[in-house]
């Protein structure tokens, strides 16, 4: 069988998005069925950003599979930034969500009423909250060993969303107990600004991811050490640059080396580099231009 007909195999982090996707789906249908019970509309906005949940799993399996698709001629470097854009989606439709149970919360205060079955309703919710509260879990881990932004955009959901929910619990089992309707509009409204706060630190991330963000500090300090340890016999490096491409890290950097010194020693030099950057980094894609000790600059990062 040739490479062009061999079945695709499933990754990872597609299997993971494929989870999230019918978990999704299984908890918006319980928190319908609480929503239902009760007559809440603070259970009713919870059940409204578990609509964003599906919608938005289902933006991060297509965003990995498209990701997962090797370099070609029009897109060189990979299609891994297109992860970026599913992690924009869904902090777009998260703020969406939080708007849309503001307006619910206000037209509410009209027609407040006590909850109905809340017993039945609230122990739905807690089952539905306790699911994605594990599953935000497998899936904070696991998208952080893959580095998937949009598997840690769902975990970071999931979490906003379980807090969410925890917060409705308590508060609608309060009206239940003490009959103080207003409260239920209330945590409403307080839902709808802990999702927007979550849905505008994800945009913010996420454009940077688009605008070529450096690495973090931390980051770019290894970096350097590397570049510093392992670059033994050449002068200098300097103009390092660094951004990140969903799983990937681009490192490119200028290498300056003794004027006499062979092409065969200057290789060796970025063979040693480029190693110790991928063994540290795992999915790096490392760019040196070497140049003659007569371009040094004296600062940047100095070889000892």
């Amino acid at each position: 069988m040739s490479p062009a007909t061999a079945p695709r195999r499933t990754s990872a982090a597609e299997t993971l998005a494929l989870g999230s996707l019918l978990i999704a789906i299984a908890v918006l249908a319980m928190k319908v069925v609480a929503a239902w019970l009760t007559g809440s509309v603070a259970l009713f906005a919870d059940a409204l950003e578990s609509v964003v949940n599906v919608t938005a799993a289902g933006a991060a399996l297509f965003a990995i599979r498209f990701s997962a698709m090797p370099p070609d001629a029009n897109h060189p470097y990979g299609h891994a930034k297109v992860e970026y854009f599913s992690a924009v989606l869904e902090g777009a439709l998260i703020i969406a969500a939080a708007l849309a149970i503001l307006q619910q919360a206000w037209g509410s205060l009209s027609a407040l009423h006590a909850p109905f079955s809340a017993a039945s309703g609230l122990a739905v919710s807690a089952v539905a909250a306790l699911i994605n509260g594990i599953w935000a879990t497998i899936l904070s881990r696991r998208g952080g060993a893959l580095k998937s932004p949009a598997l840690l955009a769902d975990a970071r959901h999931l979490k906003a969303d379980v807090v969410t929910s925890v917060g409705v619990i308590l508060g609608v089992g309060l009206v239940a107990a003490t009959g103080i309707l207003w409260l239920d509009p209330l945590l409403a409204a307080l839902t709808a600004v802990n999702i927007l706060w979550s849905g505008w630190q994800l945009l913010r991330e996420s454009v940077g991811g688009l605008m070529d963000e450096a690495v973090p500090d931390a980051a770019l300090a290894r970096i350097r050490d590397i570049i510093t340890r392992e670059a033994i016999g050449a002068i200098e490096a300097h103009d390092l640059r660094t951004r990140h491409a969903g799983r990937w890290t681009f490192v490119e950097f200028h290498l300056v080396v003794p004027g006499g010194m062979s092409v065969s020693d200057a290789h060796g030099i970025c063979d040693r580099v480029e190693a110790a950057l991928k063994d540290d980094f795992g999915n790096a894609i490392i760019s040196i231009h070497v140049e003659p000790d007569a371009k040094a600059k004296h600062k940047g990062v100095l070889v000892l």
